[in-house]
């Protein structure tokens, strides 16, 4: 009995003794792994340093100074940006890009809505197929050669207007991105277009993570197709919806290639965004400062559009 006392009391020691060289062991492969997966990450992190960090501090360093890109910069401290907020012509290149915004993102999204609602219905058909495949061709088409296409349609004798005559609305027909009261809208038109497909698919490919059950049970209480939609579709794609806010956003706000190739800019400033006068007064003026100045307040005004989007359509966690 005392042995067996003994012994019992003994294992305790015998295996802490056993286990100790094991717990510090396990320490040092943890920090090891740590390193590793530091070293994996490392040229990632290098590349997003160079290539983005370091660039958007040097835009807000230039933009404190008067400098023409070669000789010897001015510090002006914060006058670039009271220009950028003072000057007309500037505000109004902002309020453009603002504007843009209904046609890049609000009106895509909606009728995006609207297409992937009936593309959900034919879904199992080819027809389905086929339609999702149109729609997401725009985004496979580059956008200069989407905006090159679109001034041909849209110029005085382009198939627009060509059509427009043969059903009788001749007295319609106008120089669509060369007018000023229709320049932007037809810009606009054509970001509707590539925004389009991108926000479609993203909304159909949400659709179809939604339970059947739902749809079953909003049928049961005696809700039709309209009722069904606001109280099971427009909910459960909360997070698509912030997705397709947040990239069309940022596409309107950041737009170049699609005005820069069919308005480049005109007539006037009519047309003119933020990207595209950021590019003239660097390179064509001479204008570093202030154009590193207006980088940045673009920058913030994105920052200040999409955080809140991303706030309010993230999951609940809880």
């Amino acid at each position: 009995m005392t042995a067996a006392v003994g012994g019992t009391a003994g294992a305790p020691a015998g295996g802490a003794h056993q286990q100790s060289p094991v717990r510090p062991h396990r320490r040092r492969w943890g920090r090891t792994a740590g390193w590793l997966g530091w070293l994996w990450v490392l040229p990632a992190l290098l590349m997003y340093a160079i290539f983005v960090l370091r660039p958007l501090v040097l835009t807000m360093q230039y933009s404190l100074y008067r400098w023409n890109g070669i000789g010897q910069a001015e510090w002006v401290g914060l006058t670039n940006y009271l220009t950028v907020f003072t000057d007309s012509d500037l505000l109004k290149i902002i309020g453009n890009a603002f504007v843009l915004i209904i046609f890049f993102s609000f009106v895509p999204v909606a009728l995006g809505l609207l297409v992937a609602s009936l593309v959900r219905r034919m879904s199992g058909g080819v027809f389905g197929t086929v339609v999702r495949t149109v729609l997401f061709l725009p985004q496979v088409i580059p956008l200069v050669a989407a905006g090159i296409a679109w001034s041909w349609l849209l110029s005085t004798d382009g198939l627009v207007n060509q059509v427009l005559r043969a059903v009788g609305l001749g007295g319609v027909t106008r120089a669509w991105l060369g007018e000023f009261d229709t320049a932007l809208p037809s810009v606009g038109v054509i970001g509707t277009w590539v925004m389009l497909g991108l926000c479609t698919i993203l909304l159909v490919t949400g659709m179809s993570k939604i339970d059947p059950a739902l749809y079953e049970a909003a049928r049961i209480d005696g809700a039709g197709p309209v009722r069904e939609f606001f109280a099971v579709t427009l909910p459960s794609l909360r997070q698509e919806i912030g997705v397709c806010l947040t990239v069309t956003i940022i596409a309107a706000l950041a737009s170049f290639d699609i005005v820069y190739i069919s308005t480049s800019g005109g007539p006037g400033i009519q047309t003119t965004v933020p990207g595209l006068e950021i590019y003239r007064l660097a390179f064509s003026q001479r204008q570093v400062g202030l154009a590193s100045a207006l980088a940045v307040v673009l920058m913030a005004l994105v920052l200040a559009c999409v955080l809140p989007i991303q706030r309010l359509t993230r999951e609940d966690k809880a």
